[in-house]
């Protein structure tokens, strides 16, 4: 199960909601789905910036809880 689930948080992120990173040299990275947290990470020139993460992070929870319900909480990884 958490296989599927992981996969379907890695499509939803790179193909549906974060496509805009990619454009900017960023990615994102799936690390881990369980209990309802995705743990990820982001990749490339933004991913040390903190207030960066967070902004990233927000935005996309909120979208990817609409195409993932089983996920409540997106987490940034370092």
């Amino acid at each position: 199960m958490n296989a599927m689930l992981k996969a379907r948080v890695a499509h939803a992120l790179k193909a549906e909601i974060a496509p805009a990173l990619l454009l900017d040299g960023n990615g994102i990275e799936v690390l881990d789905v369980s209990d309802g947290i995705a743990q990820v990470r982001l990749t490339g020139v933004c991913a040390g910036c903190p207030a960066t993460i967070m902004t990233v992070i927000t935005s996309l929870e909120d979208e990817l809880r609409k195409r993932v319900p089983e996920v409540e909480v997106l987490e940034a990884v370092s």
